[in-house]
């Protein structure tokens, strides 16, 4: 049988989230005060209005207005954002007036509790992961609706997760890659005694090694 990822003929990228919101201009002064790009306000006589907000770095982006969905307002859960430091983007959520819960990680094997359900189970014990394993740090925050996001701290991919090419969402995820590999490179620095005059191959092989999920050199 052929693997559905070598079959794949074209891509298919995620572009927009329907967000279910009551008050379309209390929702976008919220999502505008995240520093979020606003991108689109669109109305026409109908009474149809969409709004179109997308996050930094991100290459998708959220919908929300009059007339785009049927759905409850607020019902909208489980809605990542990927950063590489929790704990500074909790920080500036919170400059910016916004409530968030966290950072927190999930035990393991805790599948119990009354919080909200994550993808490592519903209790949150405070604090970012103890061991700042990728995937594992998260925080959560909602808007006025109550559409639930969540961020999770990713440094280096699973395998599988990156096909290809190594690519970067912002300039600052590429600057938080190059300090990453910088401090492993200066370890290595320190094992073999000298200046390495090979330090971009070492960089750049660090860096998609870490994209792809693969044991990252030493």
């Amino acid at each position: 049988m052929m693997n559905p990822a070598q079959a794949r003929t074209l891509d298919m990228k995620l572009e927009i989230v329907v967000l279910p919101i009551s008050n379309v201009d209390r929702a976008k002064q919220f999502y505008s005060s995240l520093g979020w790009r606003l991108d689109a306000d669109f109305a026409s006589d109908d009474g149809y209005r969409v709004i179109q907000f997308t996050p930094p770095g991100s290459g998708a982006s959220v919908i929300f207005g009059t007339n785009i969905t049927a759905a409850a307002p607020g019902s909208a859960k489980g809605l990542y954002l990927i950063v590489s430091d929790i704990d500074a983007a909790c920080k500036d959520l919170v400059s910016r007036g916004v409530k968030v819960s966290g950072p927190f990680h999930g035990g393991r094997d805790v599948h119990n509790g009354a919080d909200e359900p994550h993808l490592f189970g519903s209790v949150r014990l405070s604090g970012p992961d103890p061991e700042r394993r990728s995937y594992f740090s998260l925080a959560s925050f909602s808007d006025p609706d109550g559409n639930g996001w969540l961020l999770q701290e990713i440094t280096a991919r699973l395998p599988g997760r990156v096909e290809g090419n190594t690519a970067f969402a912002s300039a600052a995820d590429l600057a938080a890659t190059l300090r990453r590999a910088a401090a492993a490179h200066g370890e290595h620095e320190k094992r073999t005694g000298g200046h390495d005059e090979n330090w971009p191959d070492w960089y750049a092989e660090y860096i998609v090694r870490e994209q792809a999920g693969e044991p990252l050199r030493s």
